[in-house]
């Protein structure tokens, strides 16, 4: 399961930047077509937390849709994955706009 390490990863992002904070709550971005499951991340940040500055904290997740572009055509229309064609067109040239973030958007710290 990669979520573990992706969850352990940002554990080390926000103690990093904490300094000797304690952290209270943590909000993620997770895109759609980011291949990151955001249950998975919830189910994981428990256990890579025991022990850190973060543990007892609230991680609330923001969940980004999937967004593109037709390059053939300009439409943009919602995507679920990276190999839906265009609606208007149905064409394949789609350029991602958004969806693929995995980021910490914001630290609360004591």
């Amino acid at each position: 399961m990669h979520e573990m390490s992706i969850t352990q990863s940002v554990v080390d992002i926000c103690s990093q930047n904490a300094g000797n904070k304690r952290v209270t709550e943590v909000t993620l971005e997770i895109g759609a077509l980011s291949g990151v499951v955001p249950d998975a991340i919830e189910f994981c940040f428990e256990a890579c937390t025991k022990g850190t500055s973060l543990e007892g904290a609230r991680l609330l997740i923001e969940k980004i849709p999937g967004r593109g572009r037709c390059r053939a055509c300009a439409a943009e229309f919602n995507l679920d994955s990276y190999h839906e064609p265009c609606p208007a067109c149905s064409g394949f040239g789609v350029e991602i706009l958004f969806g693929e973030e995995l980021r910490v958007r914001d630290l609360v710290v004591d």
